[in-house]
């Protein structure tokens, strides 16, 4: 198995299954009471003690304050996104079946940031890009619409 193979595997096979798996305990947390707010503190607490278990497994240095910056900017932006997924199961009453492909088209705008910013336009096939993106657009639009 190349490494590339183990690296989709690993960064995203699994991720999709934990953060699949992760949105069930979001709507059961709100249908429990849970608050917005307690939901996003008791989700930094478990992922500070993750982050821990990960540096003591796998030690590495923080090279730079830009990282930092960097890391606590997804931080701020996935709890954002986060909070407003509750909210929307708590306030709303939107159903988590209908919601998960609504923000799942998220990975559209990783690819096109990620095609300006890392410039990554130069290693992939157009066309193809076009007609995955179509899909996942529909794909949403139709399992949102279920």
């Amino acid at each position: 198995m190349s490494l590339q193979l183990i690296g989709l595997i690993v960064g995203g096979i699994l991720p999709a299954l934990f953060y699949g798996v992760s949105s069930v305990f979001a709507k059961s947390s709100a249908n429990l009471g849970m608050s917005v707010g307690g939901h996003l503190v008791f989700i930094g607490i478990a992922i500070s003690i993750t982050g821990a278990v990960f540096n003591i497994l796998l030690p590495g240095t923080i090279p730079s304050a830009a990282a930092i910056a960097a890391s606590a900017m997804q931080g701020v932006f996935w709890g954002l996104g986060t909070g407003c997924v509750v909210l929307g199961i708590i306030k709303y009453q939107a159903p988590l079946a209908k919601l998960v492909p609504l923000y799942n088209m998220n990975t559209l705008i990783t690819v096109g940031l990620a095609l300006v910013i890392f410039a990554e336009w130069r290693d992939v096939n157009p066309a193809r890009l076009l007609v995955g993106a179509a899909l996942v657009i529909a794909g949403g639009i139709v399992v949102s619409g279920a």
